[in-house]
Order: structure tokens, then sequence, then C-alpha cells
């Protein structure tokens, strides 16, 4: 069992772990990062600095909130994954408007740097701190585009995140059937 992760037979699933979710993990670097971008190049108090600031939170919180209650709710858990997915979205597009609005370049996923920052995903034990230099020390546009390219790295894993749940459910069910199952078969043991 994993950290922070609940076990328990019966209907109830295991639940919790979301800290070794790769998209957790990547969301968690989304947020930080975003953090420091945002007293770096966004007027503070600002509700555009305000925005980003929560829609990253959100992305985070939301896929943690949905591993905790995935014993009992698949629905909830497929709900808060897509509401992170969403809230990322939302940053995506601020990092383009910041682009956008300054004529600065949006580079490609082929362009140089893009490439360079998307193989730093292959690191092991990856944190904020890998991405650090490229957040605190190089201009808005380096910035910029190493955040979206980190939202689309997130991005992915939620989408693939959501398939997997979406998948799951359709094959197993969701608790209010397993509960069902687990009392039948409560009825059949006490019978015998």
């Amino acid at each position: 069992m994993n950290e922070g992760e609940n076990s328990q037979e019966g209907p109830i699933r295991p639940h919790g772990g979301y800290r070794n979710l790769k998209s957790f993990q990547m969301a968690e670097i989304v947020y930080d990062a975003t953090v420091k971008f945002c007293d770096r190049f966004i007027k503070p108090g600002s509700r555009t600095h305000d925005q980003m600031v929560q829609a990253a939170r959100s992305g985070r919180q939301n896929i943690g909130e949905g591993s905790q209650v995935s014993g009992t709710s698949e629905k909830l858990e497929l709900n808060m994954t897509g509401s992170a997915r969403g809230s990322l979205e939302e940053l995506l597009l601020d990092y383009q408007d910041f682009l956008r609005q300054r004529g600065l370049q949006i580079w490609g996923k082929d362009h140089p740097e893009a490439q360079k920052i998307r193989k730093l995903a292959y690191q092991p034990n990856r944190t904020y701190r890998t991405y650090k230099t490229y957040i605190e020390e190089e201009s808005g546009e380096v910035a910029a585009n190493t955040m979206i390219c980190l939202i689309h790295q997130t991005n992915y894993l939620l989408d693939q995140q959501l398939r997997h749940l979406e998948a799951r459910f359709l094959d197993e069910g969701g608790f209010t059937e397993r509960l069902y199952q687990a009392r039948q078969q409560a009825r059949r043991l006490s019978k015998e």
C-alpha cells in the first residue's frame, strides 16, 4: 500500500495515494512555478495574478481530492479529475495570452527550446527545482513557454488518467454496485 492510501477488503477501493500520481506531481510543479511566474511578471494583487495562481492551485488540489474520494465515489473522482484538467486548460490560455498580448513568440512543440524543456520530464524525482532557472532567471518569453510545456505534459497525463478511470468504471462498476454485490454475498454466506 502506498503512503496516504487506504486499503480495505470489500466494496471500498484503495484510495488516496495521490502523491504517487505523476499527474499530481506535475500539477504541483505547475502550481509552484505559477506562483513564482506571477510574482515576477504579473502585477501583484491583480485579478489576473490571483486567477492564474488559483487555477494552478485548483489543478493540484482537485487531483488530490478526487483520489481521496475514489474509494466510495468513482463519479466524483472523474468529476474532480476533469475539473483539474479544466483548471489547467484555463491556466494554459492565460500563459498563451501573456505571450500574445506582449508580442512574444509561442513555441511550437518542435521548437529547440521546447524540446529541451520537454526532455526534463524524463529526469527522475523532478520537482520545481528542475525548472527553477527557466522560471526565475529567464525572460518572460522563456518562462511562459516553459509553463506552457509543463501544462501540456500535465494535461496529457490527466487525459490518460481520465481514460483509465472511465474504462475501470465501465469494467468494474461503481461503489453502489460493489456495495450491492457485497451485501448479496454476505446474505448468501449467512444462509449457508
